[in-house]
């Protein structure tokens, strides 16, 4: 009984001396320049947004591509109607602007269908332009915006 007193009397002894240690340690510095992210100094977004009809001859290009790489099909957009502004930033002020725009697109196909889609301030490559997202109603295969191009939507 003796021995194992000594041994929590030597194990008090130790964690006292641990949290002795520990507790005089040196005071909190602040950082120094080099050690500073003053290059990360936030989004700084201006609004400058295009208008709608900017985005069309983008929007022809990148629905030829995926319909001709992706899905091995001939169509292309022949012609855009009745572009109209729906939203823009829809949300609060502090949110990335976007201007959100729908129409009609004709196909090459003889079918008239919905186009929507938005114009991102910073979105586009590596954040040096503006992005454009899009969604034509009826084409979205891969199902990035379903059902019925919601997601593409405010």
């Amino acid at each position: 009984m003796r021995d194992l007193f000594m041994s929590a009397k030597k194990l008090g002894v130790g964690a006292a001396l641990v949290f002795g240690l520990l507790a005089s340690g040196g005071t909190a510095q602040a950082a120094n320049p080099f050690e500073l992210n003053f290059w990360l100094s936030g989004p700084r977004y201006d609004g400058n947004v295009a208008p709608c009809e900017r985005a069309l001859p983008v929007i022809s290009e990148q629905f030829h591509e995926k319909e001709a790489t992706f899905w091995n099909s001939p169509l292309v957009i022949t012609g855009y109607g009745r572009i109209h502004e729906t939203a823009f930033r829809p949300w609060q002020s502090d949110n990335i602007p976007r201007r959100y725009c729908s129409g009609d697109v004709m196909l090459n196909d003889g079918r008239l269908r919905k186009v929507h889609f938005s114009i991102i301030e910073d979105g586009g490559f590596a954040g040096f332009s503006q992005g454009v997202e899009w969604c034509v109603t009826g084409l979205d295969r891969n199902w990035a915006y379903n059902p019925s191009c919601r997601a593409a939507r405010p």
